[in-house]
């Protein structure tokens, strides 16, 4: 045995205590004792833990073995129970192994007690590696239903998504298009507006239903923590309601990471939350952004930690506080303390995950009734953050004389691009599926210089009729687009093809077509036939 077997004797003969610890140590059983008489020191040593095997007599003044066998099978089930004793009869005997004790030995033939010391470890030992196999096992069991579940939500978010994306992509659209017609003034400019700030919102809320299924297609880039916090503290103060205080402290100079803006934003927003439902009478919300030397690896770090240079977002509450067991389990899947139906225990799994796979770490400090603050680390990158695009109300876009076969089944985003692309003077051949993009591109295809293709259509997909076209024109240029997130990257090994993720501006089109169709056109026979996403 490698560590010393560690005994508890219920004994009140110093003298036979001696003789059992003796007689095992001599056999090769090293062990720790502890003697105890009464049944108060029983119980205590039973509740303070530490215990491999317990020895009892049966005969003790002011207590009985029967009796300790009833508090251990309760207090300790799975701790052998022997029997050494003097006056054990054979029915007796086997009374108390059916009672749960796991052996008895007469004091006179004390022979026994070394192999029946040695069988009742080693089946404790092989009880306890069954049971550490059986919880694997349910834990396995558990981890693969929830996967289940989450692969049957992220499933539902990628068929919501493209039908709201759609959607989304003809709100957008088309609400430019009107501002474009309108003068400054107009009182009607307002409306427009603010119609196009609620699809720029849906729009975010569906990238962020999209990365908690885990479905959305991750745009790294160079961002500054600042400026993420800064475009969601609005919904900050909506979503905690007028009852918390909201004191935001930014860092004075740019805090630039990598990583993606969407999935940034939500951990700032999960952490928000949690700090919301942790001060339901009130209180204050504090998010400070700053940046910080660390020389010391942080409480959570996901990677092998590198000390120097991060950005540190904290998001601090002054409500219940976490208990040492609820921190332990915090970033455990499903793990939640608030009761059923108010929350799936994802969220602080959720930031854990953004948070590793952008090499950072996190500190928490928090104690029961003294609020809690999340300090979350992020390595600090050089470089310029990537402006946003302009919107261009007037729609002064790069303009064309090429020709466009344009298939799209959903009416609302055809007659949105077939208008934009008549407007900057493409000529345009429409389609509705598939098979009838097909059938167009046969009959004029020495004219058309671009497909145009939604990637999902009843009947041939956007890619099967690129394939079949290019097997007859090789490095016909493509740009497919599609709302359903799991297409991201079609095409993107092809410099002659593109790929634009709905809802998307009309700019962002025309910029994407001009790109294609200015690019060096590929040599004849550079692709001919295949998948266009190879």
């Amino acid at each position: 045995m490698s560590a010393p077997l560690r005994l508890l004797l219920l004994e009140d003969n110093p003298t036979d205590a001696d003789l059992i610890i003796s007689l095992l140590s001599e056999s090769g059983i090293p062990c720790t004792a502890r003697r105890v008489v009464s049944r108060e020191a029983f119980v205590e040593a039973l509740k303070e833990g530490a215990i491999d095997l317990i020895l009892a007599d049966y005969s003790l003044p002011g207590f009985s073995g029967e009796a300790a066998l009833d508090v251990a099978r309760q207090l300790v089930p799975d701790i052998p129970f022997l029997f050494v004793s003097a006056i054990i009869g054979e029915e007796l005997a086997i009374d108390l192994m059916h009672r749960g004790a796991t052996d008895y030995i007469l004091k006179q033939r004390l022979g026994r007690l070394v192999p029946s010391v040695q069988r009742a470890v080693r089946e404790a030992s092989e009880r306890t590696a069954r049971q550490r196999a059986q919880e694997a096992l349910r834990q396995s069991e558990l981890q693969l239903r929830r996967a289940q579940k989450m692969e049957a939500i992220g499933r539902l978010a990628g068929g919501l998504a493209h039908d709201f994306n759609n959607l989304l992509t003809v709100i957008l659209g088309q609400s430019q298009v009107v501002l474009a017609e309108l003068k400054a003034d107009d009182p009607l400019r307002a409306k427009i507006e603010e119609i196009r700030g609620a699809g720029e919102r849906a729009a975010v809320l569906i990238r962020q239903l999209l990365a908690f299924s885990r479905r959305q297609s991750l745009a790294a880039e160079v961002l500054d923590v600042n400026g993420v916090v800064a475009n969601i503290e609005t919904m900050f103060r909506r979503l905690i309601g007028e009852h918390i205080t909201l004191v935001v402290r930014l860092s004075k100079d740019p805090l630039l990471v990598k990583g993606d803006c969407s999935q940034l934003e939500q951990v700032v927003m999960n952490l928000v939350v949690n700090a919301r439902d942790a001060m339901p009478q009130g209180g204050t919300l504090i998010i400070e952004t700053a940046q910080t030397e660390l020389q010391r690896t942080p409480m959570y770090a996901f990677t092998s930690w590198v000390p120097g240079s991060y950005a540190r977002l904290s998001v601090t509450d002054t409500g219940y506080g976490m208990s040492e067991y609820v921190q332990s389990r915090m970033f455990e899947p499903f793990f939640t303390t608030k009761e059923e139906g108010k929350g799936t225990g994802l969220g602080l799994s959720t930031v854990f995950g953004i948070v590793a796979q952008g090499g950072g770490g996190i500190d928490v400090t928090s104690a029961v009734g003294k609020g809690t603050r999340f300090d979350v680390y992020l390595p600090l990158m050089a470089g310029e953050v990537k402006p946003e695009m302009a919107s261009s109300d007037s729609l002064r876009l790069a303009r064309g004389r090429e020709t466009i076969l344009l298939a799209e089944d959903d009416s609302g985003v055809r007659e949105l691009i077939h208008d934009l692309l008549i407007k900057l003077g493409y000529q345009v051949y429409v389609a509705a599926n598939g098979e009838e993009a097909c059938a167009i591109g046969r009959q004029h295809l020495g004219d058309i210089d671009l497909l145009l293709m939604d990637v999902v259509m009843p009947g041939m997909s956007g890619t099967d009729v690129a394939c079949h076209l290019r097997a007859l024109k090789p490095g016909l240029k493509q740009l497919f687009i599609s709302g359903y997130p799991d297409h991201a990257g079609v095409g993107c090994e092809d410099p002659a093809s593109a790929y634009v993720q709905k809802p998307f501006a009309p700019e962002m089109l025309a910029e994407m077509i001009r790109e294609l169709l200015d690019g060096p056109m590929k040599q004849s026979g550079a692709q001919t036939g295949g998948s266009p996403n190879a």
